[in-house]
């Protein structure tokens, strides 16, 4: 009976304790020392319990959220580095410009001049069995001398079909039959047509021109995006050279039918 009371007193005294005021303002690490005696030993045992400090754990949680960054922290510490992309942009300006100066060679090419070209035919198309094909796929174009053309078609039987899609070209050309090739000589240009054909030149330079500018802008365009990204050193730099690369293409151009006209006036 007396060992009952005994455990029930300390267990209401531990009760007690949890329950204070003191409990929770105790100082991290007190140490409560019970004292249990033990009716089948002699022994005394000591047990010994570290109360729950309610302020260290407060105290815990907020240096942890004081310690720990947040994600604005995160992204202002993260620096991002763009790739330099620089080459590629130059790249596809000068492709694009490039393709601009094709367009232009392969019209300029068209025109008739006082001079024979070869590729004055190129854009000729001759129907063949119902199918459609450039000239330049069904006959070799060759210069026999500044004023005459020779067409030799890779089948003779095609002779026919290739005098009739020159004759009816706004070439104004009259090609004869020669054996299983065609002869066409080039006409003196009236002054009427000279200037007719610098008037197309003029337009297709502009053309030209046109087309590498929109080149250039959609290069601008891209760099204009990397702006809160790169240094403001490099992306001067990127504008500078799409600006040389533009220029240098569009004096391309003006070359070209700067040429042109002159090989059209023979001056």
């Amino acid at each position: 009976m007396s060992i009952f009371l005994r455990r029930a007193f300390s267990n209401r005294n531990l009760l007690l304790l949890r329950n204070s005021s003191a409990l929770h303002g105790g100082e991290l690490g007190q140490v409560i020392s019970c004292s249990a005696n033990n009716a089948m030993s002699s022994e005394t045992h000591r047990r010994t319990l570290t109360l729950p400090a309610v302020y260290f754990l407060r105290e815990s949680r907020r240096g942890f959220a004081k310690g720990r960054k947040s994600k604005d922290d995160d992204a202002a510490s993260t620096i991002e580095v763009s790739p330099d992309i620089g080459p590629t942009i130059k790249a596809n300006a000068a492709s694009q410009m490039e393709a601009a100066l094709g367009a232009l060679s392969g019209e300029l090419t068209k025109l008739r001049t006082g001079r024979a070209s070869p590729g004055m035919l190129d854009h000729i198309i001759v129907e063949i069995d119902g199918v459609k094909m450039p000239l330049s796929h069904l006959a070799v174009v060759s210069v026999m001398d500044s004023k005459t053309l020779s067409v030799n078609p890779y089948d003779p039987n095609t002779l026919k079909k290739l005098e009739s899609a020159i004759v009816a070209s706004p070439l104004g050309l009259a090609p004869k039959v020669d054996g299983e090739r065609l002869i066409a000589v080039i006409p003196a240009l009236t002054k009427e047509h000279i200037q007719a054909v610098c008037k197309v030149v003029a337009k297709s330079c502009e053309d030209a021109r046109q087309s590498i500018r929109r080149a250039r802008q959609k290069a601008m365009d891209t760099v204009k995006k990397l702006y809160s990204h790169a240094p403001k050193d490099d992306i001067k730099k990127l504008e500078k050279g799409v600006d040389e690369l533009t220029k240098k293409f569009v004096k391309s151009a003006e070359d070209m039918c700067k040429a042109k006209e002159k090989e059209i006036t023979g001056g």
